[in-house]
C-alpha cells in the first residue's frame, strides 16, 4: 500500500469524500492506520479534511490529483 494507492482510492471515488474506514477499505489498512497515512498526506498537501457532523472527511487536492496524474506518466513509460 503505497499513497498512490490513497490518492487513487480518493480520486476515483463516486463520492467527493470519504472517512478514513471507506479509505481503509479501499487499500487494506485498519481505519487508524489509514488515518495517520492521510494526516501524513494533508501536511504535505495531497488531501484536506473536515470535520462534518461527528466524522473527519478526507479528499484529495488539486496538488494530489497532480502528483496521481505525474506518478500514473511515470508508470506508463
Amino acid at each position: 500500500m503505497t499513497d498512490t494507492d490513497i490518492l487513487e482510492a480518493l480520486a476515483l471515488s463516486p463520492d467527493p469524500v470519504l472517512v478514513a474506514s471507506e479509505i481503509a477499505e479501499e487499500v487494506d489498512l485498519t481505519r487508524q492506520g489509514a488515518f495517520n497515512r492521510l494526516q501524513e498526506l494533508e501536511e504535505t498537501g495531497l488531501v484536506s479534511s473536515a470535520m462534518k457532523a461527528s466524522a473527519r472527511v478526507w479528499w484529495i487536492t488539486p496538488d494530489g490529483k497532480r502528483q496521481l496524474s505525474d506518478s500514473d506518466s511515470t508508470h506508463q513509460t
